[in-house]
């Protein structure tokens, strides 16, 4: 699936960030703080701060084009056994099946594709916005983990 709904009202925690990539540690670190609290195992918390700074960066840089103007909106909820977090840019949008496959011979030297292809990797669930600017992430933790 590569669609959502307006989910940020689904989640009670909601932040604000300026389009300049220094505010990205701040956000994966208050997080970091909770799924400690939740108990959540170090693999899924690098898994999970790996594929935010991916989600995040990609918001500023190709979402906003480090317009400083413009703002990423993050919604999140932290549970127990699942995290969720939907991140908007204010920028125009992309197709993520437009992006290249950056597996495929002709693109291992090109940079483009590799954000989205770890938050596949190491989040459980990826869903796009039809315009394109907003990515939901899903991480379900193993039970074992938590």
């Amino acid at each position: 699936m590569n669609s959502l709904h307006d989910a940020s009202a689904d989640f009670a925690n909601h932040v604000i960030l300026p389009s300049d990539c220094a505010e990205v540690p701040s956000i994966q670190d208050a997080l970091e703080d909770q799924f400690r609290k939740h108990h959540y195992g170090e693999r899924e918390i690098f898994c999970i701060k790996l594929a935010l700074e991916e989600a995040l960066v990609n918001a500023i840089k190709h979402g906003n084009q480090m317009d400083r103007n413009k703002k990423v909106h993050i919604s999140y909820q932290v549970l127990p056994g699942r995290f969720d977090i939907q991140i908007t840019d204010e920028g125009d949008g992309f197709d993520p099946g437009d992006v290249p496959d950056p597996t495929a011979v002709e693109n291992l030297e090109r940079p483009c594709g590799r954000g989205l292809m770890l938050m596949r990797h190491y989040m459980t669930e990826v869903f796009y916005s039809p315009r394109g600017n907003s990515v939901r992430l899903s991480k379900v933790v193993s039970s074992n983990s938590v």
